[in-house]
């Protein structure tokens, strides 16, 4: 009897039970082949990467102006609602010189820039003097100056350039 009492009380280790035992299987592995879908799909991403980078760093650049457009389409849009009295008024008669301007200035594109611009002003300074008056004070010296020098240059360039040595001035 102690040889079946031996066996019974013999340890049984739990990999020689089947059922806590997985058996060992070998999966080989398989390359899929790429269907025409696929490889159509991983070409129009690899032409469309250089496309998305850029438009990530677009993105990125054009935010804060695009938030600053956002922010002056709103103070705008505040302005108008409680718009100062005559305002409406004035500012289709100042854009109607404008439009006037357009219609005058047939012919070059000197007139085209000029017309528009300076009849829009006059219209603005009709209604707006004090601001036209500021405005002419501070811009005048500056306007002064850039003038002086335009003149400069182009007496530089049209002068003709006087070798040394000769005298150009005395008479043959």
């Amino acid at each position: 009897m102690s040889s079946a009492g031996d066996e019974a009380s013999a340890a049984i280790n739990r990999d020689d039970l089947s059922l806590y035992t997985a058996p060992q299987q070998k999966f080989p592995y398989v390359e899929s082949e790429t269907g025409r879908l696929e490889s159509g799909v991983a070409a129009l991403r690899q032409t469309a990467e250089p496309f998305s980078a850029w438009c990530q760093a677009a993105y990125g650049d054009w935010t804060p102006r695009v938030r600053g457009v956002a922010r002056v389409g709103t103070e705008l849009r505040a302005f108008l609602d409680d718009a100062p009295e005559n305002f409406y008024p004035r500012a289709g008669i100042i854009a109607f010189a404008g439009v006037a301007g357009l219609l005058l200035a047939r012919g070059s594109r000197v007139k085209r820039a000029i017309y528009p611009v300076g009849l829009m002003a006059v219209g603005a300074a009709a209604y707006y003097p004090e601001r036209a008056v500021a405005i002419v004070k501070s811009s005048g010296d500056s306007l002064y100056e850039l003038a002086l020098g335009g003149y400069v240059a182009l007496d530089k360039m049209l002068r003709p350039a006087s070798k040394p040595g000769k005298d150009t001035d005395s008479d043959p």
